[in-house]
């Protein structure tokens, strides 16, 4: 089977079919394979790559650029107070002029709207490194993870324990896609947005898998593969001490573990409130895989980048 991805924008998951996302997953390994062994690879040779980050980043922003420094390409990180935009450019003039100096653009903001308007100017290739919606390089580290320890996804339960967010959207909709059932453990009035949960819904429905939003933390945990935590806060977030109190059940600890199977691996897409959403006994325990799982952001990145950028 072939697939077009040059000059393709990778915005969100359900933009691409599950076959495309298993093909990328399995460049992703290849690539893996190939760095450890110390193939020098540089298909981004002469070409250059604009940062633009809106938000605090640890993971994301150095597994791009190191990512494009072994691919052979050169990067420029601006921050949004550097550019015109700040003055009150339009996004389309920004857009435009980007286009001409560079071959691609990696974006992390806030608004999906601002990712999806540089892509409508643009003619080289979006990445959505982050919005408030969607983490889609995230979700394609966490199933390239899942994928490396239980060597399959189909069939894999994920109990995901935290914050409903951009992350319970975005690996929602890729668990759906990739046959992987998805149950959230959250309290009353914590909800999905409905857009993305219906889509979930229907990707699910064709992969034969379940999309399952749950207050009972022992229905979300019991026979799962997988235990995903979140934080109960996120960047800029008013409501702290409410969430802790609401989500203080669900605190991941090694009770809670024991609860799924005994082979389940913890993940987090960090960074993690040691002492909130889990404690120290997990994310530093035998089950956690949360290193190998931010390590494989740069090579899912990479594998993307590779195939997209012209």
């Amino acid at each position: 089977m072939k697939f077009h991805f040059k000059g393709r924008d990778f915005l969100k998951l359900a933009d691409y079919t599950p076959e495309e996302i298993g093909f990328l997953l399995d460049s992703s390994a290849d690539m893996k394979r190939r760095w450890a062994a110390g193939v020098v690879e540089s298909p981004l040779a002469k070409k250059s790559i604009a940062l633009i980050f809106e938000k605090p980043s640890t993971r994301t922003r150095n597994s791009f650029q190191v990512g494009i420094q072994q691919l052979g390409g050169y990067s420029v990180y601006m921050r949004p107070d550097e550019m015109a935009a700040s003055r009150g450019e339009p996004i389309k003039d920004t857009a435009r002029v980007l286009d001409r100096y560079y071959d691609a653009l990696v974006i992390r903001t806030f608004g999906q709207e601002l990712v999806d308007e540089y892509a409508g100017w643009m003619k080289q290739p979006v990445i959505n490194a982050l919005t408030n919606d969607t983490h889609p390089c995230q979700v394609l580290a966490d199933l390239l993870t899942m994928r490396e320890k239980k060597g399959t996804l189909k069939g894999l339960k994920l109990c995901y324990l935290g914050m409903i967010w951009n992350m319970t959207h975005s690996l929602m909709v890729g668990c759906a896609q990739m046959g992987v059932d998805f149950y959230v453990g959250r309290p009353n009035g914590y909800e999905p947005n409905q857009e993305q949960f219906e889509i979930a819904q229907g990707l699910a429905e064709q992969a034969g898998s379940k999309v399952v939003f749950t207050e009972s933390l022992e229905e979300a945990i019991t026979d799962a593969d997988i235990v995903y935590g979140m934080v109960w806060k996120s960047m800029g977030d008013p409501e702290h001490e409410k969430r802790v109190r609401d989500y203080s059940p669900y605190q991941i600890d090694n009770r809670v573990m024991g609860m799924a199977k005994a082979d389940a691996n913890f993940m987090h897409c960090l960074p993690a409130m040691r002492g909130e959403e889990v404690l120290d006994e997990v994310i530093e325990g035998p089950q956690s895989v949360v290193w190998d799982e931010a390590e494989n952001r740069l090579h899912v990145q990479k594998a993307v980048m590779a195939l997209v950028v012209p």
